[in-house]
């Protein structure tokens, strides 16, 4: 049972939306849902979902341990527990959303953010990553009022979505690549028809 869904992509791809409508869909089919966000969900997540995206400069290293500490508090508190009782668990951002920004965005490199993320999750990844993708300029200009990191600029979005689209080719049977550039109830359909697919 692919019970834990990432939604991923750039700044401005609808994630939070998107996740919102998933979940009442869930419940109406008679689930019990889950609904995360990275970084946050846990006391230590939201301290530092505060110093990451609000916060004032940080160096990319610190950006991605710090990444990874919420994460690892996120998937012991509250993950591992819901799907144990079997929850379905909808997070905005997962993380892939490490790989993506830190490791291709930041250029500290896919493969050694994965090794500073894998102690603290073990065996616990999403079963299924809905990837919602709009063109970087898209993106920027859905964002009413951008975080410290989503007003990295145009550049460093590109590089971003160009590391989802390698962890997707890299990754097929766990990445649904949507195109969240289209009306929202065309993009609801294909995110649950993929998760029905999976279920």
């Amino acid at each position: 049972m692919n019970r834990y869904v990432a939604l991923e992509g750039i700044d401005g791809a609808g994630k939070t939306s998107v996740s919102t409508a998933l979940a009442l869909l869930l419940e109406e089919a008679g689930h019990e849902v889950m609904r995360v966000r990275e970084p946050g969900g846990t006391a230590a997540g939201e301290g530092l979902r505060r110093i990451l995206l609000d916060g004032p400069p940080v160096t990319p290293w610190a950006e991605a341990l710090m990444f990874a500490a919420a994460r690892a508090q996120l998937v012991t508190d509250v993950i591992r527990p819901a799907l144990d009782r079997g929850a379905w668990v909808l997070s905005d951002r997962s993380v892939y959303s490490s790989l993506a920004y830190q490791g291709a965005g930041r250029q500290l490199g896919v493969d050694r953010v994965r090794r500073i993320n894998q102690p603290g999750l073990g065996s616990t990844w999403p079963d299924v990553v809905l990837l919602l993708t709009v063109s970087p300029q898209q993106g920027l200009d859905r964002q009413a009022r951008p975080d410290r990191i989503g007003s990295q600029g145009l550049a460093f979005l590109e590089a971003v979505a160009k590391g989802f689209a390698g962890l997707a080719r890299d990754e097929p049977d766990r990445f649904v690549v949507v195109d969240a550039g289209r009306p929202m109830e065309q993009v609801l359909a294909a995110a649950w028809n993929a998760l029905e697919a999976r279920a």
